[in-house]
């Protein structure tokens, strides 16, 4: 049977530890598990107690004469990040996207990998999304493509045109007899 043998320092470091409200619950229950192995519990009873299988109690068993309290400590998956890296980045990120043009997280990709940066398409989107970037769809216009002075020229010739003579209407809205009026079938 694994149990945990606490000297009086580290029994008023986990007591303090129960009350620290930076911990998350499952990081307190870690607590509670060294406490209770300490007062004589099993790791099966404990498993039982908490609701879980005994694989984390006894992982927390394990780890925590050589590690202390940080043996509590959930930790992240995954290797450390880093600082320098995401800063580098953004930096880069950010003087690409001052530019005037639409960008592609594609197209930020390879540029970005122009400056010594590499990273993929869905690594870009992330760091976009850290910067709160959104992306959104692009209108389709050729308006950047038109020549002022043609555009002049089919405006005046469409107002010429709409403006001709009125149009004569056939019927007359006092005209209807019987024998214009279809018959019903």
């Amino acid at each position: 049977m694994r149990r945990t043998w606490l000297t009086d320092e580290q029994r008023a470091e986990l007591q303090q530890a129960r009350h620290d409200a930076t911990l998350r619950p499952r990081e307190r229950d870690r607590v509670e598990m060294l406490l209770l192995s300490a007062a004589g519990w099993s790791p099966p009873r404990s498993a039982a107690h908490f609701g879980c299988s005994v694989k984390p109690v006894h992982a927390v068993l394990d780890t925590y004469p050589t590690k202390g309290l940080a043996a509590v400590r959930q930790q992240c998956p995954g290797p450390k990040r880093a600082a320098a890296r995401r800063h580098q980045v953004d930096t880069a990120l950010t003087t690409l996207l001052a530019e005037d043009r639409t960008w592609t997280a594609a197209q930020l990709a390879a540029a970005l990998g122009e400056h010594q940066i590499p990273l993929s398409t869905r690594q870009t989107r992330r760091y976009l999304q850290g910067l709160d970037y959104h992306w959104r769809r692009t209108t389709r216009t050729l308006r950047h493509k038109q020549d002022p002075a043609q555009v002049a020229t089919a405006r005046h010739t469409l107002t010429a045109l709409k403006g001709g003579p009125p149009r004569a209407s056939s019927r007359s809205a006092g005209s209807l007899s019987p024998a214009s009026v279809p018959a019903s079938r």
